[in-house]
């Protein structure tokens, strides 16, 4: 009877002390240069002309200049001429240098542009003796992320 009554327990001991563990470590090393950027709005042209005892034979403008007498010889008068070229189109904008940058942006009116980025030295490194991962600074316009995750986890 003490036997059969021994071996129930022994089964329920063992299972009670089986353990699953796991670890991961995971290094990365992630490393960017900036890409350039133009962005670009053309303006319209506007022509505008005041003035009192004035008359106009032709308005100016875009054409050229315009043709005005005054009224009333003698008399007082004002006048006030004023003209803004819109901006021409192009489509010479795609064109990259040497280091990834716009050449020679075509900036019109309103415009906002960015220089890319020079890798220089930037450079990230993995070690394969499970040191920490490292990042070489490079030049303007450049970013490097190094990471090390570890995880462990114990079941029963």
């Amino acid at each position: 009877m003490k036997n059969l009554l021994f071996l129930p327990l022994m089964l329920v001991a063992g299972s009670a002390q089986a353990f699953e563990i796991n670890s991961r470590i995971v290094d990365s090393v992630q490393v960017t240069v900036d890409g350039p950027a133009v962005q670009t709005q053309r303006i319209g042209g506007s022509y505008a002309v005041s003035g009192s005892n004035v008359s106009a034979t032709t308005f100016g403008g875009a054409t050229g200049a315009g043709d005005y007498d005054v009224n009333t010889a003698g008399q007082d008068f004002t006048f006030s001429e004023s003209y803004n070229a819109a901006d021409s189109v192009s489509t010479a904008q795609t064109t990259l240098d040497t280091n990834g940058r716009v050449a020679a942006p075509v900036l019109y009116g309103d415009s906002i542009t960015s220089l890319g980025g020079s890798a220089g030295t930037l450079a990230g490194t993995l070690s394969a003796t499970g040191g920490a991962p490292t990042i070489t600074a490079g030049g303007p316009g450049t970013t490097g992320i190094a990471q090390t995750s570890i995880e462990l986890s114990v079941f029963k």
